[in-house]
């Protein structure tokens, strides 16, 4: 690690194979605390590259347990974290609403890191018991549209990075590999990131590995569509510059997006908004990102039909449905922890 360690102090890059190798030593437990917290140090001092990225991808997806999704079609929709804005849960509300759309879901995410609640924190409190049992899953993708992989559940080798993660206190280069190491590497995928540059980052790495996604940046920081003002989408296809206005919707005020300073209260916005009894502020931004998921899969339905689909599963209660049959599916079933590679 010395060696690895001055190479990079001296600005120099990892190529793939090099930044592969370093994460499958650090996850094989080969450097001590100081070592991992010196490396992750480093790419907060310096743009990381799209070869270093890419190896951190690679070694990541080799060390996790695999989720096989057996020929479904499902989307992941998640947010990188460490924009510090403090929001609600938003890209998790999100992913319900696109399962009660009619889409499969299959979300993958983790306890608060840089924020005070994740979504393994909100739905963990809401009744979701976390397995990587495979049965399990494929169940609640059957019955409920929708499944959450819990990443230290599939990232085991990634435990101890997490507590050094958690002492740091700040967003790391996990935060950009986490929305990219999904074990079951869905078809579609709708990224939330909290920087210009992380998203031209994206861009390039899921256009070389074929995927098809949207990527989403706020000009004011947030990690989502906030509807505060403008955002950048970018696609597969293109990139595009909009605001509000271009899906229907008004502006916001930053303060109308808090996700309360306790898991409890973030657990009883997530409900709210389900219910129908979330401010017009939260209900927009939530069918906004929604809306743009649906999208992301099917680039030719137009942004007010995919805002709409969107819409009707919220206010119709379908989006509740789906939480409600998932916990359901949690309470009524003993769900096993177990190695699915077994």
């Amino acid at each position: 690690m010395k060696q690895l360690l001055n190479q990079l102090f001296e600005h120099q890059n990892l190529d793939r194979e090099s930044a592969k190798e370093a994460l499958l030593q650090i996850g094989k437990g080969d450097f001590n605390e100081a070592e991992i917290a010196s490396f992750l140090t480093v790419f907060r001092m310096r743009a990381i590259s799209v070869e270093e990225i890419r190896g951190f991808q690679d070694a990541l997806l080799e060390l996790c347990l695999p989720f096989d999704l057996q020929g479904r079609t499902a989307i992941d929709i998640v947010g990188t974290g460490g924009d510090n804005k403090n929001t609600f849960n938003i890209s998790t509300l999100s992913a319900f609403v696109v399962a009660g759309a009619g889409y499969l879901v299959c979300k993958h995410g983790n306890y608060g890191v840089s924020s005070s609640c994740g979504s393994s924190d909100v739905l963990e409190k809401l009744g979701y018991r976390f397995s990587n049992a495979s049965d399990t899953l494929h169940r609640q993708l059957d019955k409920a549209g929708i499944c959450f992989l819990h990443a230290p559940h599939f990232h085991p080798a990634m435990k101890r990075v997490a507590s050094i993660r958690k002492q740091l206190g700040v967003k790391t280069f996990f935060n950009m590999l986490g929305p990219l190491v999904n074990p079951a590497q869905p078809r579609y995928q709708l990224f939330g990131v909290y920087s210009p540059e992380l998203a031209r980052l994206y861009q390039y790495v899921l256009q070389a590995n074929e995927k098809e996604f949207g990527v989403v940046y706020a000009l004011d920081g947030y990690d989502e569509v906030s509807l505060t003002g403008l955002f950048q989408f970018r696609t597969n296809v293109g990139e595009v510059l909009l605001e509000p206005k271009d899906l229907g919707m008004e502006s916001i005020q930053a303060d109308q997006l808090h996700g309360g300073s306790s898991v409890e209260e973030a657990a009883s916005i997530f409900r709210n908004i389900l219910e129908n009894k979330g401010t017009p502020a939260q209900e927009s931004v939530v069918i906004a990102n929604a809306g743009l998921a649906i999208h992301s899969m099917d680039l030719s339905k137009s942004y007010a039909d995919c805002l709409e689909e969107a819409r009707e599963s919220l206010r119709s209660g379908k989006a509740l449905g789906v939480l409600e049959g998932l916990v359901e599916l949690c309470s009524s079933s003993a769900v096993m922890h177990v190695d699915i590679r077994r």
